[in-house]
């Protein structure tokens, strides 16, 4: 019985594989050798596992298993396979070995991976060093890849999609290691797959990201639909950086999208994706374009032929809304459309402002969804997403859902990540439209929907916690409390204060000193033994009951009064002295 191999196993392969490379080249680059090496290494894999069942098939008759084999998916030429390459590892001119094979698998499957090898060569002196250090790294890398663990047959991976989830395992460990620079071409996949839910791409989709990077939001978007056995769709995208439409075209044929149409371009001053002579439209766009990108091509659409600009123009060093205003003009009658952006873009004044007035007064904005802080590589700032429709419902019409999901996520080291009720909690408010509030405070909510009247009278602000404001509210100082003592009753029937002890039973740290106040319990004669006293109860919780220690725990009246006394005992005790 063939074993199988986890997922955990072959990310550790490759990641280690990228030892080869650290120290040596840029993350940004060394990025291509890699991802570049397990596409051969999973086309050989394959290619060899299905011609050996061919080979069983037709007993051993070659020319009906080339047959065959050039009906597959793909085209693996003779002396191309990772055996092929690996057999010549020690030879001077290995780099130039991988570029030719390379090019020939190219040539080979044209209509899928033309120009896909062109920003990579392993022959390169630039990125890889003289020849003699060169080939010592390239061999080192080929003996990584020739691991027995490393066997991308189906038999060996069984029905998981390990590869694509290797090959995006790769990408997003490269953009935390590269910080901003590669978080250009990988959105964490928990935002796309929180966007994908959100557009709900259903059966004859035509699905486009105009910024795409390295596909991953049109896979999640694909997934919405494959698995419940929906290939009915169709995937679109361009992208501007070369190298990276490279990863989205290898990206795309390792989950099995091989049909999807990529192309390499800029989106505002040159969109490839056309229907005579006009912008072709979709059913879902789905983007994360570059914040605060400068130079996005203002005079380019000052004179844009294709109308996508009637909205307005935006500053030159703030292009977000122009890819919003790209997205929108895309959309066929029925789209919708699911967009990141920083918060700036919400409230900025000026073009922006006319922008969003346009957008709103047509009715178009659906739902501003907010997003914690940290989720995305190399930047710390909060994004948002802003929602588009063409065709809302008619419970839908002049009005829009604020969500604010700026608390709920999983802390982690370096980046912050999106947990699966997270997700759902978003996606339950967006698709029930509902005002949820929060704390039992009527001021404080998770989500709301507002009419379009209110945003208007906010002169087009959509500053999100201006309608959904998760914020803790003011915290409760009683008078008599700090005066007298005691632990005000309606302080801890509080909403917000209920939401934090979640059920706690006071009676454990308190006792009732009248109908208005408690008071600790005489064994809680410090800060420190409420925690003995509570037990192993939630650390909010004590924090809380330590919190109205510090409140109210000395009266000030109390401690007027023993001054008093203390300043009697001082004048006798002078006194004594002869000091009167």
């Amino acid at each position: 019985m063939t074993q199988k191999v986890t997922q955990a196993e072959i990310n550790k392969i490759l990641w280690d594989a990228c030892d080869t490379f650290r120290g040596v080249v840029d993350a940004g680059e060394y990025k291509n050798y890699i991802l570049t090496m397990l596409f051969i290494k999973y086309l050989s894999d394959t290619y060899e596992e299905k011609y050996e069942a061919y080979s069983e098939q037709f007993k051993g008759n070659e020319t009906r298993i080339k047959r065959a084999l050039e009906k597959e998916n793909f085209v693996l030429p003779d002396g191309c396979h990772f055996n092929d390459i690996y057999k010549q590892k020690e030879e001077k001119n290995i780099g130039e070995i991988i570029d030719v094979a390379l090019e020939k698998i190219e040539n080979a499957n044209k209509e899928k991976l033309e120009n896909v090898f062109r920003n990579v060569s392993f022959n390169s002196e630039a990125n890889l060093g003289k020849t003699k250090s060169r080939n010592a790294r390239l061999k080192h890398l080929l003996d990584d890849f020739n691991s027995p663990k490393l066997n991308m047959r189906k038999s060996h991976i069984g029905n998981m999609d390990v590869i694509g989830n290797a090959y995006e395992y790769l990408i997003a460990n490269f953009a935390a290691g590269a910080g901003k620079k590669a978080g250009e071409f990988y959105t964490p996949s928990e935002v796309s797959q929180l966007l994908a839910m959100l557009v709900k791409p259903e059966k004859g989709s035509r699905i486009y990201d105009p910024t795409c990077g390295s596909g991953s939001l049109l896979i999640r978007c694909a997934e919405q639909l494959t698995k419940n056995g929906i290939n009915d769709f169709q995937i679109y995208g361009q992208e501007i950086t070369g190298a990276t439409w490279a990863l989205a075209k290898m990206n795309m044929f390792l989950h099995g999208f091989d049909r999807s149409v990529i192309e390499n371009g800029d989106t505002i001053r040159n969109p490839i994706h056309l229907e005579n002579d006009e912008l072709m439209t979709f059913d879902v766009v789905v983007a994360n374009p570059p914040f605060s990108l400068d130079k996005w091509g203002i005079d380019e659409a000052k004179s844009d032929s294709y109308g996508r600009f009637n909205y307005g123009i935006p500053p030159k060093s703030y292009g977000e809304l122009a890819f919003v205003q790209h997205m929108v003009a895309s959309l066929n009658e029925n789209g919708r459309c699911a967009v990141v952006l920083p918060h700036g873009v919400l409230f900025r004044g000026s073009a922006e402002k006319r922008i969003r007035e346009g957008l709103i007064n047509d009715d178009l904005l659906e739902a501003v969804i907010g997003l914690p802080s940290g989720l995305f590589f190399g930047t710390g700032i909060p994004a948002s997403i802003m929602v588009f429709n063409k065709k809302k419902s008619a419970d839908r019409k002049d009005k829009v859902l604020f969500i604010n999901g700026d608390l709920e996520y999983q802390e982690g080291k370096n980046q912050n990540k999106l947990r699966d009720q997270d997700i759902n909690h978003i996606v339950a408010n967006y698709v029930e439209f509902k005002t949820e509030g929060l704390y039992r405070h009527e001021d404080k909510h998770y989500s709301r929907v507002v009419e379009l009247d209110e945003i208007k009278e906010n002169d087009y602000n959509l500053n999100i916690r201006r309608y959904a404001d998760t914020s803790a509210p003011p915290e409760i100082f009683d008078v008599k409390a700090i005066l007298n003592g005691g632990i005000p009753k309606y302080e801890i029937e509080d909403g917000y204060i209920q939401d934090i002890i979640d059920g706690f039973d006071v009676s454990v740290v308190f006792d009732e000193r009248d109908k208005e106040y408690y008071v600790f319990k005489n064994e809680i004669d410090s800060k420190e033994k409420i925690r003995e006293v509570m037990g192993d109860v939630d650390q909010a919780i004590i924090s809380q009951v330590e919190r109205w220690w510090e409140k109210y725990s000395t009266a000030l009246r109390g401690i007027e009064s023993q001054c008093v006394e203390a300043e009697k005992e001082m004048n006798s005790f002078l006194k004594e002295l002869s000091y009167e």
